[in-house]
């Protein structure tokens, strides 16, 4: 039995299909049972902040998908949230002889990195003295983030950059859900780590086009600096010292921290991932 944990989110949606399809026997972990009923298949409900709802919630499950929100605001100094709430789960698991976690994390995980960086660093240390058996998922920008609005385009519907010829290897989340569900179905990856992304890297420029002729309207690109970036973030409202780490982030990304492309996905999967243009028309529906 497949635990899938973050089973609303943007990978979950896609691997509880999936799994489905796959006919393999599988649960979502949901925190709000009316979300659950929209999956239509079988669910729990439980948090990661309640350790005895996890625990119910692993009774008979074999393997793990441990995914979950992203690096959110803190007080100056406090850890990220998703360290322990993860970390819940691991042991959790452990105790629960589950046998197999198969962790999304963040391409370029490292100790004493900003926000999710180091946060998901801290979590696989943790899952890999576990003594559970592991495989790490390390995937590049999400596509997804073009339609869910995750601090991509300005109020004037144009998209911002921290370089406008800085490429990056986006990755469709559908084929993020493709290789966590070979993982989960199939004995392989144990002790590895997938840098997954998509087939190319595409400028902010190339991605504006790609665009432009999916919602058949010009879309412009603003280029915003580090300093920028920064002053945009705390105008919205979110505290300084966070603003100014996601702004070093983004600014990273502009040197083209992103930008190489690797073969996982089709290495896993068997199939090429998907291209911007596919994505697009695949998730017409979701842009209009």
């Amino acid at each position: 039995m497949i635990l899938v944990t973050g089973a609303t989110g943007s990978i979950g949606k896609h691997l509880v299909r999936q799994l489905q399809e796959l006919q393999a026997p599988f649960k979502a972990l949901v925190r709000d049972a009316d979300k659950g009923r929209t999956l239509g298949c079988p669910y729990v409900v439980g948090d990661f902040d309640d350790p005895d709802s996890i625990a119910a919630a692993l009774t008979a499950v074999d393997q793990v998908l441990l995914n979950g929100a992203g690096a959110v605001p803190t007080a100056d100094g406090a850890p990220q949230p998703m360290i322990s709430q993860q970390k819940t789960v691991i042991d959790a698991a452990g105790r629960a002889g589950v046998g197999k976690i198969v962790k999304v994390s963040v391409w370029h995980a490292h100790q004493g990195g900003k926000l999710a960086e180091g946060a998901h660093w801290d979590i696989e240390q943790h899952l890999k003295a576990s003594g559970i058996e592991w495989t790490l998922l390390q995937p590049s920008g999400f596509m997804q983030n073009f339609f869910t609005g995750a601090g991509t385009f300005s109020d004037d519907g144009s998209l911002i950059a921290p370089a406008t010829d800085a490429p990056i290897s986006y990755i469709d989340c559908h084929d993020i859900a493709a290789c966590a569900a070979v993982l989960l179905t199939q004995s392989v990856g144990a002790g590895r780590t997938y840098v997954l992304t998509g087939p190319e890297a595409l400028t902010m420029t190339e991605i504006a086009g790609h665009l432009s002729g999916a919602l058949d309207k010009p879309v412009e690109v603003v280029s915003l600096n580090r300093d920028e970036m920064e002053v945009r973030l705390r105008a919205q409202g979110l505290p300084a010292p966070f603003a100014a780490d996601v702004a070093h982030l983004w600014a990273e990304v502009g040197t083209g921290s992103l930008a190489a492309t690797t073969h996982e996905v089709k290495n896993l999967t068997g199939r090429e991932p998907r291209m911007f243009a596919e994505f697009l028309t695949a998730n017409q529906a979701a842009f209009r």
